[in-house]
């Protein structure tokens, strides 16, 4: 080919491919990335904003709900879509509509809505978070901080009133995190008629929009409400922490109980879309990028019907003694916690606690239930709660012995009811004239004086290290913050303050007084570990985490030992055989004499500064256990004024008729 000719070639062969190249990007641009580009052209603002995903449900060992969740209405306030110019206007005008169809919107300012303004009572700590965001001293008025609050916001121009109202919601907006990506929920859970109202009124509205939610309920408000706990929004404070695991400033997060202890698999992982908006801040164009994944459904080891039971008796009891029972000796009984735990695998299926409240009026109720008068509800006494057990640790002190082979089932000590250390002066009694008495008979009457004994024999170091193989003073494992309590010793003492530690304090300690303080889940759990001769296992609230659906397990539950106790059986029989005397004929819980099953069990009747508590252990079938159980009421003088309770319990687990008659403690 000559050279001219080669030239037209070349210069061809070059031109088709240019020509091919930009018809390529024609047809990417107006063809394939045209929707795209034609975004880019014409938006000027590109915004990314959360859909929040639906938090997942707690439910009991059944699947019966204890919180789940409801379709409802919300009006949200969207930033992307709200007219800078206009905001304070629209905001006035959403809360007069919402007075004229009887709504409420959120309004958490703890500042009086009417004149003269004034701090709202029982929101202190709302109050101080108020003042640190204005930056005012702890002696500002409330005048002071509206005064504040008109000038950040811009409120000049408005009624008093007005200005109060628009404050209000600024104040939440600023506490929510309110932006752009963030939107912000004016009200929540609206009726329908509200929703069809504000929807009919939108186009004087812009930026405000009803979107479905979810609500959260709890339609059994009144069972456990200190297990389930409550959600509530991020304040300022938490937010620094929460925002390094992904939180946002106007998400819900659990607040107390299984709410809060099981947040991690409740949360969910939230959705994502792209809100694009042109030159003017119209929103052109709006795409979910990420779909929200709603959280899992926990599901828990309390069984409903009988956590219903364990409370329900409770308060029944109570109103018993307070209404049949001597001064002095049960009438004063007020407050109490009852536990039930599955023996074999640390599952806790009741645990009740009076007095109590509703989680659905924990908001309008706040301001009684945290007062004194009530006799502070809000205390979880079964986790919280700090007793000595009383004659109810006397089966450490017989494992401590038998264990530690320094007593045999048939080994005695003399009672003659009165007790004198050798080169003391002090007397130590019992309450009644026993002999001759071997664990059998001493446990069946609550012997003080063989107990004395065994307890010196053994020493308070190693019956001390026995309660703490029971899980006495000891955390239990259970997923809910606890107390831990202590045992009566040495240390216990000096820490305390009480001075040297004496002869006569191991005497009292034997017998469960003086420092011992544990909680009735710990009561529970010894109770439990007993009944598994030595076997004390980690207890949890958690069954199960499902999916949301609850159609896959997310979670299995697997029975931990805590500790296996080094004694022989021999020793956990000798001591379960001594607890069933205590539930017959002659025993000091003979309410369980003619019992179906068979049932161990020890009373305990603790002395305070004025009147005596009541504790009450047991479990059930003693020779193969499923269910151990513990009562605490305070100023119930006597231990066996708990009993009825536990059966009440054995009665709904094993479901023996409650109507059966069963011979009265007498």
């Amino acid at each position: 080919m000559n050279k001219p000719g080669f030239r037209i070639v070349f210069a061809a062969l070059i031109t088709l491919f240019v020509m091919g190249f930009f018809a390529y990007r024609l047809m990417n641009i107006q063809i394939v990335n045209a929707e795209e580009i034609k975004k880019q052209i014409l938006s000027d603002s590109q915004y990314e904003q959360v859909i929040k995903a639906t938090r997942g449900e707690i439910v009991d060992k059944n699947g019966d709900p204890f919180a789940e969740n409801i379709m409802g209405y919300d009006v949200v306030i969207d930033r992307a879509m709200l007219p800078r110019d206009r905001e304070n206007d629209i905001l006035l005008e959403l809360t007069r509509l919402f007075d004229r169809l009887g709504e409420e919107w959120i309004d958490n300012l703890p500042i009086t809505a009417y004149m003269p303004f004034s701090y709202l009572n029982d929101r202190e700590n709302d109050v101080a978070r108020l003042k640190r965001l204005v930056d005012v001293n702890e002696y500002a008025t409330a005048e002071d901080v509206i005064s504040w609050l008109n000038a950040r916001y811009r409120l000049e121009g408005y009624s008093p009133l007005e200005a109060r109202k628009i404050a209000g919601i600024k104040y939440e907006m600023e506490q929510r995190g309110f932006n752009p990506s963030v939107q912000y929920t004016f009200a929540k859970n609206i009726g329908i008629s509200s929703v069809i109202r504000i929807k009919e009124l939108s186009y004087q509205l812009p930026g405000a929009d009803i979107i479905e939610s979810t609500v959260r309920s709890n339609p059994s408000g009144e069972i456990a409400p200190h297990l389930i706990g409550l959600v509530g929004p991020i304040y300022r404070e938490e937010y620094e922490e929460l925002k390094q695991k992904g939180y946002a400033m106007n998400d819900i997060i659990g607040k107390s109980g299984s709410e809060l202890a099981f947040e991690e698999h409740l949360r969910g992982e939230d959705g994502l879309r792209e809100i694009f908006t042109d030159h003017t801040g119209k929103v052109i164009n709006v795409e979910e990028t990420r779909s929200p994944v709603p959280g899992n459904t926990v599901r828990l080891t309390i069984d409903k019907n009988l956590q219903l039971a364990a409370q329900e008796s409770l308060i029944k009891q109570i109103l018993n003694l307070n209404e049949t029972a001597r001064p002095r000796e049960g009438r004063e009984a007020d407050y109490g916690a009852v536990v039930a735990i599955e023996v074999k695998t640390g599952k806790v299926l009741a645990c009740a606690t009076y007095p109590s409240y509703d989680l659905n009026r924990y908001l309008e109720d706040y301001a009684i239930l945290a007062g004194d008068e009530a006799g502070t509800p809000l205390l979880n006494r079964a986790l919280f709660g700090a007793y000595a057990p009383a004659s109810s640790f006397k089966p450490v002190v017989a494992t401590a012995a038998m264990g530690n082979g320094l007593i045999g089932e048939g080994s005695t000590y003399l009672c003659s009811q009165v007790f004198t250390l050798p080169g003391s002066q002090h007397r130590f009694t019992c309450l009644g004239f026993h002999g001759n008495t071997n664990l059998y008979n001493a446990m069946r009457v609550s012997c003080n004086i063989f107990f004395y004994n065994a307890g010196l024999n053994v020493g308070i170091d190693k019956v001390n290290e026995t309660a703490r193989m029971y899980g006495l003073g000891e955390p239990t494992g259970v997923e809910l913050a606890e107390r831990v309590g202590y045992r009566s010793s040495p240390v216990t003492k000096e820490n305390l303050g009480a001075g040297e530690w004496f002869l006569g304090d191991t005497l009292q300690s034997s017998i469960g007084q003086l420092y011992h303080s544990f909680t009735p889940l710990q009561l529970a759990n010894y109770a439990a570990t007993i009944a598994n001769r030595g076997t004390r296992m980690k207890l949890t609230l958690v069954d199960e985490i499902m999916d949301y659906a609850q159609k896959e397990t997310v979670e299995a539950f697997r029975p931990v030992v805590a500790e296996q106790m080094p004694y022989p059986r021999e020793a956990f029989e000798a001591v379960v055989s001594s607890m069933v005397a205590a539930s017959g004929p002659s025993g000091t819980a003979r309410i369980f004499s003619y019992y179906p099953v068979t049932v161990a069990s020890k009373t305990g009747t603790p002395e305070t500064a004025d009147l005596c508590n009541s504790v009450f252990i047991a479990f059930a079938p003693a020779e193969d256990p499923e269910i151990a159980v513990a009562v605490v009421i305070e100023n119930g003088w006597h231990g066996f004024t708990s009993a009825p309770v536990a059966k009440d319990l054995f009665d709904e687990y094993f479901g023996f008729n409650r109507a059966a008659a069963t011979p009265s403690v007498t």
